[in-house]
């Protein structure tokens, strides 16, 4: 069997057990278990699997982003890591957009002792973990409160990031995929993103690995706008070279 019609067979047969392990995958198609995480590897990033420890499960996708009380704890190990390291990134005397999400609040909690920065951001909790920083000049968009996520957005927030120019943005998002690159689930949401995007200098992505290769409704920017992707070292080394191939400095930690 070749490798194309093996891998079109295992998404079929995943989707009807809902779940597999590696060494069933292995036994039903007769090929080593090495050969069926090479085959899972790359049906990752095509979107329709996602692999877990010992197996395969069918994706959902992105379709629907989950409350800020449901994703605050969700990866957090990897999420705290992901926030040093792009707090590391930043030097004294940038201006610099922290996009609203539960990564992005890492980076403000390593900022809390820094000084000489001027942070942009259309969260609450972000500018409330600053809040008691005398070295940090924190700017808040306005906007409408998304009470489930401590999120502003519309037209008043829109509004201020076409106003402003920053060095670096670190933008935070549910689906990221190395061929259509960051895309959203809600249309409402899209362009306060968009626009966080075009008033930076250099655009870097700071996510989980259980966002990578996954697809939502509406694009929010190609992968060519992307500088930098920060994630944990839980991605993996297939999904890395996919980003490196189109050009995207990749950072794991």
């Amino acid at each position: 069997m070749l490798a194309t019609e093996r891998k079109l067979r295992i998404v079929e047969y995943v989707k009807q057990k809902h779940v597999a392990t590696v060494s069933a995958l292995a036994k039903e198609f007769q090929v080593h278990e090495a050969t069926i995480r090479r085959d899972l590897a790359e049906i990752e990033q095509e979107g329709p699997l996602r692999r877990t420890h010992g197996g395969v499960i069918v994706d959902k996708g992105a379709n629907v982003e989950p409350s800020f009380t449901e994703r605050v704890s969700d990866q957090l190990e990897e999420k705290i890591r992901i926030g040093k390291k792009a707090a590391a990134l930043i030097e004294d005397g940038d201006h610099i957009i922290l996009d609203s999400g539960t990564t992005t609040m890492h980076i403000a909690q390593n900022l809390v002792h820094r000084s000489g920065i001027t942070v942009v951001t259309n969260d609450i909790n972000v500018a409330a973990e600053l809040r008691d920083s005398p070295g940090i000049n924190v700017i808040v968009t306005g906007g409408s409160l998304y009470k489930s996520s401590f999120m502003l957005n519309g037209m008043y927030t829109d509004h201020v990031l076409k106003t402003i120019h920053v060095q670096k943005a670190f933008i935070g998002t549910p689906a990221i995929h190395p061929k259509f690159g960051l895309t959203h689930p809600e249309a409402e949401l899209v362009p306060t993103k968009q626009w966080m995007i075009r008033a930076a200098q250099e655009i870097i992505v700071v996510t989980d690995h259980t966002k990578i290769g996954k697809v939502s409704l509406h694009t929010v920017a190609p992968v060519e706008e992307i500088h930098s992707f920060i994630t944990g070292t839980e991605a993996s080394e297939a999904q890395i070279q996919l980003f490196k191939d189109a050009g995207v400095h990749m950072i794991t930690v």
